[in-house]
């Protein structure tokens, strides 16, 4: 796997810079609105972050009791499904009920790129990204492939899911093929793909069992319904939904912040708000070429060492997508990845 480029030393300063504002308001000198002494709080307990507000974070204890608590400034970065160490006060100050004071290493960690935080994580200790896709408003493999490359450069498993399979009666029959042969490519490739309807129940139970036993997280376009399956998945919860609009075909954005649940069978879901397109600014070149997967066995194979797999001679993912060796339309996606890095200015913040 490529080597990851380091952060230059300006970029760290200016990242930790808007975390301090964004943790302790613009003047990082004042300190917390609520003050705690030593003996106005409990034990230390070990806890996980069930979502995160701000400057404050709803933490879970062992007992599934869950206490808003504000954070210690030697905390850069806490996301959802970060486990962390904790002291509850012994009385509630302004709804504040405790103090998180450390967090523990993670295990894995989902980032993308922000304009103004640098590489910013969405959620750690995960052990499988559900990709979510749906018949309608319009099944896109290309936002598809850029979460895959994502999922491939934390490690984490990928799962496509298809969504809405209740209105595959709704478009054409060549509409339907499409969609039938992309979801047939990732199945060659090796990735698991599950189909599921909320509306029908088709697909939820087998869904349950992917989802039992393991830390997840449901990526994908707004829209795809996302939401939708986590009440399908848990009723009691009432995860607030909106249609797709009418008018742009684009979903709206329902969930606000991230948070965990717990199943009942066991396993956890972090269901994170939606976005429309996964950036993969941070990324080189070479770090994309490895997230898709199957194009292993051709790197290093072209005739020029800075090969850029677009036009040039004797390029050899090229050559073997004309013989089929790799699938052509993973191909031209992965070559649509690779200009949208150049074509994109941000790409050098994170690169250079």
């Amino acid at each position: 796997m490529a080597k990851v480029k380091k952060l230059t030393k300006g970029q760290q300063r200016r990242i930790k810079a808007n975390h301090d504002k964004k943790l302790h308001g613009k003047n990082t000198k004042n300190k917390d609105k609520v003050q705690w002494e030593d003996d106005d709080l409990g034990a230390q307990e070990q806890g996980i972050i069930i979502s995160r507000f701000g400057q404050h974070a709803d933490v879970e204890n062992n007992m599934g009791e869950i206490f808003r608590c504000n954070l210690r400034r030697s905390i850069s970065s806490l996301v959802c499904g970060d486990k962390v160490q904790w002291r509850a006060g012994k009385e509630t100050k302004h709804s504040i009920t405790g103090i998180i004071e450390a967090v523990h290493e993670r295990n894995s960690v989902l980032s993308r790129p922000d304009v103004y935080d640098g590489v910013k994580p969405i959620a750690a200790n995960i052990s499988q990204i559900l990709i979510v896709s749906s018949v309608l408003p319009v099944f896109n493999s290309d936002i598809v492939d850029r979460y895959l490359v994502a999922a491939e450069q934390t490690g984490i498993t990928p799962v496509i899911v298809l969504n809405k399979t209740d209105l595959l009666s709704t478009i054409t029959a060549d509409e339907q093929e499409k969609i039938s042969k992309q979801l047939k490519i990732y199945q060659d490739i090796g990735y698991q793909v599950l189909y599921a309807s909320s509306k029908s129940r088709d697909g939820i139970s087998e869904l349950k069992l992917q989802l039992a036993q393991n830390t997840s997280i449901f990526v994908g376009q707004s829209g795809v319904g996302k939401s939708t399956l986590v009440n399908a998945l848990m009723p009691d919860l009432g995860v607030l939904t909106k249609e797709v609009s009418e008018n742009s075909g684009l979903g709206q954005h329902t969930t606000t912040v991230a948070r965990l649940y717990h199943f009942n069978e066991g396993g956890d879901l972090i269901d994170s708000p939606g976005i429309r397109e996964f950036g993969l600014w941070h990324l080189t070149p070479e770090q994309v070429c490895h997230g898709f997967i199957e194009f292993s066995d051709f790197l290093g194979l072209c005739k020029f060492r800075d090969c850029k797999h677009q036009t040039d001679p004797g390029c050899a993912l090229i050559a073997a997508g004309e013989s089929k060796q790799i699938n052509p339309a993973r191909l031209a996606s992965f070559q649509r990845i690779l200009a949208s890095l150049n074509d994109n200015k941000l790409t050098s913040r994170f690169n250079n």
